[in-house]
């Protein structure tokens, strides 16, 4: 028998006016697209912002069904998105915040475990890290400086 450890290396910073100013400014961009999302049912708005490497900014919020499975989450909706429109772009960095219209969202929301595995696709594909920043609607920033610090046992193309 052999017992594995596994860490990751978060960064909590106190407010959004703690990033630096290119995080600022995706973020801010995160919160605006936010408050577009559709989401009637949850009622939860999810937005997120990527910046890549050729400096383009890529948008997408949450986007709900009556089937509930058919909707897709705001860092897919973006991730996707930028797949399309920028095929030979690296994802450098990645601003996420979530609201909701019943409550104060204060904690820090990261990417469902569904956003995750896909973000971690684009990471292994483009062989360098995503670094991801999220939040709730105002309050703390969490820096994770890869996706693999959130989903450190991936599932990839070596898996198969």
């Amino acid at each position: 028998m052999k017992e594995i450890e596994i860490t990751s290396r978060l960064v909590v910073y106190d407010g959004t006016d703690e990033l630096p100013e290119t995080v600022r400014e995706l973020m801010q961009k995160a919160v605006e697209v936010r408050k577009k999302a559709y989401a009637p049912y949850s009622r939860f708005r999810v937005g997120a912002a990527l910046l890549l490497d050729n400096g383009e900014v890529v948008i997408g919020s949450n986007q709900e069904n009556a089937s509930y499975p058919s909707g897709l989450c705001a860092e897919r909706v973006a991730v996707f998105q930028a797949g399309a429109r920028f095929p030979d772009a690296a994802i450098r960095i990645i601003a996420i915040s979530a609201a909701s219209d019943q409550r104060t969202v204060l904690t820090p929301v990261p990417p469902c475990g569904a956003c995750r595995q896909s973000l971690a696709e684009y990471e292994v594909r483009q062989e360098s890290p995503v670094e991801l920043y999220f939040m709730g609607e105002t309050g703390k920033v969490v820096k994770a400086p890869s996706v693999g610090d959130l989903l450190p046992l991936l599932f990839d193309k070596e898996s198969l």
